[in-house]
């Protein structure tokens, strides 16, 4: 087991579900954290819950979607937070149910912006300095949807396709390096998720969870701080975890 002790980790859509959750459980295993995010005064609300200083967090309010904001984040990132030891590209979203030919395709040009092009915005800025200081982990936070396809999900499970294959991909690119990629692949997990599918829909979005127990954010978190406080010699490639009520993408037991 690894120490993350004034380690820099660079954590995208921090300011709620696994993000949220990641930014905890890092901070008390004493590393320094990156929180990027959309919503500024979420990640400055985190900041004041965790009791962080100044030279424990710094605060990037980001839209990953943007590739030049991107590039600006990383490449002005001031000099004692420029080595970034571990990127975890958490930000994603799923929008909407719909068949494939009734799609919306504001939906799907946001779904693919952001888990598919952020993931490698983030990934291309920030692996090269890794590279160069041969030192590093990439956390990719997948999904079930990216192994099973399930209906409605077209869209979303093919961007979550994508992230499985890019850290593959990766992994195989930085062969011959002690970097290290890992894909961690949740099913049902109780956060926004739902209510931003469906568009703030709250009792449809709490439906989802309903005669379930799902997985929460800080499960993910605790299985993500796993992987990053291994040996360094030990790679773990992928995880897949559910809840015990889960067996499958549609495979889910549910209490009356």
């Amino acid at each position: 087991m690894i120490s993350l002790e004034n380690q820099i980790v660079l954590i995208t859509g921090a300011s709620s579900g696994i993000g949220e959750a990641c930014a905890k459980v890092f901070a008390g295993a004493g590393a320094k954290l990156i929180l990027a995010a959309r919503r500024w005064e979420r990640l400055q609300n985190l900041v004041e819950t965790l009791n962080l200083t100044s030279s424990q967090v710094h605060l990037l309010e980001l839209d990953v979607r943007d590739r030049s904001a991107v590039e600006s984040a990383i490449s002005n990132l001031p000099t004692a937070w420029s080595n970034i030891d571990i990127l975890i590209n958490n930000a994603g979203l799923s929008r909407g149910l719909d068949k494939l030919h009734q799609g919306d395709f504001q939906d799907w040009e946001e779904m693919i912006d952001t888990n598919i092009n952020g993931l490698l915005y983030l990934t291309r800025y920030v692996v090269p300095g890794m590279v160069n200081r041969s030192r590093g982990h990439v956390v990719n936070i997948g999904s079930i949807a990216g192994h099973q396809t399930y209906p409605g999900g077209n869209v979303y499970c093919a961007t979550k396709a994508a992230v499985k294959v890019i850290s593959e991909g990766l992994k195989q690119d930085l062969l011959g390096t002690p970097i290290r990629v890992t894909s961690v692949d949740p099913g049902m997990v109780e956060t926004e998720f739902s209510n931003v599918r469906f568009h703030g829909d709250d009792e449809r979005a709490n439906k989802v969870y309903q005669g379930v127990t799902p997985l929460t954010a800080d499960d993910v978190a605790d299985v993500i701080l796993f992987c990053a406080t291994r040996s360094p010699h030990v790679n773990i490639n992928e995880v897949i975890l559910m809840p015990v009520d889960q067996a499958g993408a549609t495979l889910v037991h549910r209490r009356s």
